[in-house]
């Protein structure tokens, strides 16, 4: 293990997390593993930790812990549990550490290591929409490297220039355009659940994908280019590309357009900064462009999507508004896959949350966890008689005598 890269994996258990334990596994000599930590699924990361031969697994329930450590009795693995204990393996002494932990949860793990001045892959968008100035202005002050892991800020920090920055002219971010992409208002009015993840080409946990048909997923990820690259907000675009081969673009000031592309696997850009600066083999299928043979791409529709703009309102309002924005949108996703909302509901709740709620500058960490807070307070208050209406009409729908229209 002389000379191998220490690893630490933030939310092994999803879907990304499940892709960088792929690549790790497959190169044991290369990469030893600190540290893996998971929120509620104890029995795979128990697997995880067994196979890659971790040094800590962490559960963030901290109920599960007893139940972490029997299935890691006899291994030497060590096991903790509970919030401070995730943000204690973010501390450790790892080289490379992937932010996977999704929505806002993964914030403080995250700018953790940031503070260490570790190398992370930042594959959790919500720590800089919730905190984009703070962990930024922490990663400069600590010595701390981001690379992006997202598909399409993994392709703009490919290709753009950080040498010489004013030749940019824009970035230009990609969106599949997620499975109602040729839906109606009405048709997705009356969406399901289970057809709002049936994402037609990536394979992501229930709320990325429920965020990727509603395009608040490309919202999040227009906030998140703002820090990342120095390019300012109304020269940052977004273009339907439902293939999902071009995984985003930087127009240059002479005319030239650069890409990145590659088949929909989201071990690509993982490996790319697994082993960055130098590059490593990837199991993801190789791109074949002849069979693909047609790339197509199409401007949104912000009145079938109004979350993308949604997103660019708070981006442009600064302060707490896209702290807000993720708190409702959060919110809002967990009240749709639980039934209690309608899929269009998703962005009017996310729209009466911006507006009421104080959108006041963060000065710290405890400013950001205040407005998080008071934005999910309020967006569940909007819920309950949506939710209360939703299960009434279910009801007198179920009274109605047999043949009533």
């Amino acid at each position: 293990m002389t000379g191998a890269k220490r690893v630490t994996v933030l939310g092994s258990t999803g879907s990304i997390g499940c892709s960088t334990v792929d690549l790790l596994q497959r190169e044991p000599d290369r990469f030893t593993v600190e540290a893996l930590t998971a929120n509620g699924n104890v029995a795979l990361l128990a697997e995880q930790a067994r196979l890659l031969h971790a040094r800590v697994a962490v559960i963030g329930n901290e109920t599960l812990l007893p139940e972490l450590r029997a299935r890691l009795a006899g291994s030497g693995i060590e096991a903790a549990g509970g919030r401070e204990a995730l943000i204690e393996a973010a501390m450790r002494p790892a080289d490379w550490v992937m932010a996977a932990i999704v929505g806002a949860a993964g914030l403080e793990p995250t700018l953790a290591a940031v503070r260490r001045g570790a190398m992370v892959a930042l594959a959790n968008k919500e720590t800089l929409v919730c905190a984009g100035e703070l962990v930024m202005a922490e990663a400069q002050r600590c010595g701390a490297t981001i690379l992006p892991v997202d598909s399409e800020h993994n392709a703009i920090f490919q290709v753009f220039d950080f040498k010489a920055p004013e030749s940019v002219d824009r970035i230009i971010l990609t969106a599949s355009g997620g499975p109602f992409r040729t839906l109606s208002l009405a048709e997705m009015r009356e969406a399901t659940p289970a057809q709002a993840i049936a994402h037609p080409i990536w394979s992501m946990g229930a709320k990325i994908s429920v965020d990727s048909a509603t395009l608040m997923n490309k919202g999040l990820e227009l906030i998140e280019a703002s820090y990342l690259f120095p390019v300012p907000e109304e020269r940052i675009e977004v273009l339907i590309h439902p293939q999902s081969v071009v995984h985003s673009l930087v127009a240059y000031m002479d005319g030239s357009v650069l890409a990145q592309l590659g088949t929909p696997d989201m071990r690509t850009p993982i490996a790319f900064t697994l082993a960055w600066p130098s590059r490593m083999a990837a199991p993801a299928a190789r791109l074949d462009l002849a069979a693909i043979a047609k790339l197509t791409f199409e401007v949104p529709d912000s009145a079938r999507f109004p979350a993308l703009n949604l997103a660019r309102r708070a981006l442009q309002s600064g302060g707490a508004a896209p702290t807000i924005l993720n708190a409702a949108n959060e919110v809002a996703v967990e009240a749709f896959l639980s039934g209690r909302i309608g899929f269009l509901d998703i962005a009017r709740i996310v729209e009466q949350t911006l507006a009421r709620v104080n959108r006041r500058m963060l000065g710290d960490l405890d400013a950001v966890r205040d407005a998080d807070q008071s934005a999910r307070r309020y967006a569940l208050q909007v819920i309950d008689p949506l939710a209360d209406d939703r299960v009434g009409n279910v009801h007198k729908l179920a009274r109605r005598p047999r043949g009533e229209a």
